[in-house]
Order: C-alpha cells, then structure tokens, then sequence
C-alpha cells in the first residue's frame, strides 16, 4: 500500500531506466515510488539520442536483452501516446571499403544466427535506402529492428503510464500505484535489524520500503557505495550536434562500421565514429564521441568538429546545414560493458538496474520487465546471471547502511 512515507518498492532514479523499472512494478501490481535528486530525466536520459538498437550488439547476453526491449517498446509504443516520437525506421550500418564490408558481413551472419534480421545492401542499393547518402561507399547491412524513441518524453510517459495503473480497479484512485519525488538527493538507505533494507533516507525524511532498486544511471555506484557494496560505474561522455529542422534528408540511423568497436571498447581516451539520424520532428541528430573525463562537461570543440567531419563525409548534404545546439552527456559505464541487473545479494532488499552505458533507452524495457519479475518472485524474461550486481566484489565494502 502506497502511504505518504512507505510502498512496496522504491525507485531511485527518474531516467527512462528507472521509469520503465516503475511502470513493469506498477503492472504487476505493486505500489511505487520513483526518488529523483533532479528532473525526470535530467541526467543520461535527457541527453540521448534515444537509440533502440540491435544491430552494434554482439550475440550474448546483452543482445538477448535488447531484442526483447525492442519487441516491448514495440507493444508500448501502441499504448503510450504518439508524443514518445515512436519511430521503427530501421538502422544502416557502412562499410567504408572492401574489407570492412567482410568484416561487417561476418558481424551480421553471426547476430542472424540468434534472431536479428539483417540484410547486405550493395553499393548500388544504398542510395534507395538513403538517397543523400555520399557515393562511392562499397554496400552495408540494413537492420530493419532498429528504430528510436524520444527519451525525455518517452520518460515521463512511462511514469505517468505507471501512475495510471489500477485505477479501473475499486477504490484505486484513492491508492496511486506511484509516487514521484523528485529534487530530492537520497543521502542514505535504511536497514532493519536484520540486515535487510527498509528504505530511504532522504534531506527531508526517511521513504520506507522493502526494495529500494538503484537506477540511478551515473551515479550508481554511488548509491551502491551509500548501500556499502561495490559497483564500479563511471561516466563516459559524449557530445551530440542537433542541426536545424529539415525535410527527411536521413531517414534511418545510419553510422559508419567503426561505431561498434568503439562502443566495445574499454579505453579512456577520446574515441569518434559517425552517427546520423532524422528524427520526427525535424532536426538531425549527429554523434557519436566516447572519453572517460569523469564529470568534466567541458566544451570540447575538437571532438566537435570531428563529428562534423564525419557526418558530412557520410552525407554531404549536411555541409551547408547549420548545428542549432549542442548537448553533453554522460553514459554509465562499466568495465564488462554488461549492466547490472537484479538482487544485490549483499544487502537483501537492494536490486540494481544501472550501467547501460549508451544503451539505457533501448534496453529500458527488457531492465524494467527483470525486475519487476524480480520483486514478485517470477521468472526473468530473460537470463539475468550475466548482468549479476554482485560480479565486481563479492564481500560488502565496509559497514554499510546503518540500521534504522
């Protein structure tokens, strides 16, 4: 039962992770509430581009993942309302010579062999998928379950969809199934005399509950570390351009085959693929830049301009096109690439659902459905060992949360 300072669960984190970790625990009946030191999705998720992709996924865990995400944001696009930006416009993945269209066929055959649809576009097929796109490039792999959503809104949409559920349900109007507290820093958990969490403590008061879930995207591992357990998430940052609105000029995400070993790769130095995508509402948005520079939101016009390179050497086109903005943001990363996702079992009541990296919005889904099960004691839709809190360090860190 939901009352002013106790649920069922508590969310920390208001981002499009935690809002889908809400909505899923909303569903399965359960009382919520969603603690936010900021706006809703005021931190990773107001800065992506809302990528919900399959195709820069090596077959494993966490392509198992985001292939159910893909087929649940395709159910909730259904239900939430159109202002999610819901675009199922597929990706273009290309080559830049011969050899990188080897390598990105073996990349496409394998990830075919576990459920995602890929198809090779020769050189002179390329320009029916993308009319702008530059000559002269050898071919790609076209993946058709690709698509997008707008993140901030799809956010706020997921919490007010959670909010909403049960009211058909007698006397559920006097019951919200969630609660948002946001501009609220949560500065500690609550343990009972077991060991176990009993909730929150915030600036002004303590929030109980039996589960709190850490969706707190880049700042993870410090609540982990509030809750005396390690989880060793650091921010990555990356810059996006957003050009001024245009007529459909790039109809898919398209990046160039370099992008997948950077998102693989662990190094802290400066890294830069092409990135570019049309987007509903007009504008392009261009990335894709990677750097390990802790919270240093530093205008870096270096990495600028290399993004501006390389989307004008994919689509020419967009030389002449004035950049409208620019935004810095923040991807919660972890040494194994891999999220975690689950039960802490190093602090009973305690589950993670933080670390996406930059693929929190298409993952949100799958994250938010593996909880929830995890809160009601069913089964995880997919296999959660990989994604396991408890793989970085298996002993708390210290004393951990004191006992309330």
């Amino acid at each position: 039962m939901l009352t002013g300072n106790s649920s069922d669960v508590i969310v920390v984190g208001a981002g499009v992770v935690g809002a889908a970790c809400a909505y899923y625990a909303a569903q399965a009946g359960l009382t919520v509430t969603v603690i936010d030191r900021g706006p809703v999705a005021g931190g990773t998720t107001g800065t992506g581009e809302g990528n919900l992709l399959v195709s820069d996924k090596e077959p494993g865990p966490e392509l198992e993942l985001a292939l159910l995400s893909v087929q649940l944001w395709h159910e909730l696009a259904a239900s939430l309302p159109s202002a999610i930006e819901y675009e199922a416009k597929g990706g273009l993945v290309v080559a830049s010579s011969d050899d990188g269209l080897r390598a990105l066929r073996g990349f496409a055959a394998r990830q075919g062999e576990v459920g995602v649809t890929a198809h090779e576009v020769p050189a002179d097929g390329l320009g029916e998928l993308e009319p702008h796109l530059s000559p002269g490039l050898p071919g790609g792999i076209h993946y058709p379950q690709d698509a997008q959503v707008q993140p901030a809104l799809a956010a706020a949409h997921l919490l007010k969809a959670a909010a909403s559920q049960g009211r058909n349900q007698p006397r559920s109007r006097s019951r919200p199934r969630l609660r948002l507290r946001l501009g609220e820093e949560v500065t500690g958990l609550l343990t009972g005399a077991d060991g176990a969490v009993r909730g929150v403590r915030t600036a002004t008061g303590e929030v109980r509950a039996p589960y709190v879930v850490n969706a707190a995207g880049t700042w993870g591992g410090d609540l982990a570390k509030l809750a005396g357990v390690e989880l060793p998430v650091l921010p990555r940052r990356g810059f996006v351009l957003v050009t001024e609105p245009l007529p459909r000029v790039v109809r898919r995400k398209v990046y160039a085959a370099d992008y997948v070993a950077d998102v693989a790769s662990g190094s802290a130095a400066l890294q830069t693929s092409a990135v570019v995508e049309g987007t509903a509402a007009g504008p392009v948005l261009i990335g894709s830049s990677r750097e390990r520079v802790g919270f240093d939101r530093s205008l870096s016009t270096e990495v600028l301009r290399r993004l501006a390179l390389g989307a004008t050497a994919l689509f020419p086109v967009l030389a002449g096109v004035r950049v409208m903005r620019t935004y810095t943001g923040f991807r919660p990363y972890l040494p194994d690439h891999l999220p975690a996702i689950g039960p802490d079992p190093r602090l009973p009541g305690l589950l993670h659902a933080c670390g996406h990296e930059g693929a929190g919005v298409g993952l949100a889904p799958a994250t938010g459905l593996a909880i929830a099960r995890c809160l009601t004691g069913g089964e995880p839709p997919v296999d959660i060992a990989p994604f396991a809190p408890a793989r970085f360090g298996p002993e708390p860190l210290g004393p951990g949360p004191r006992a309330a």
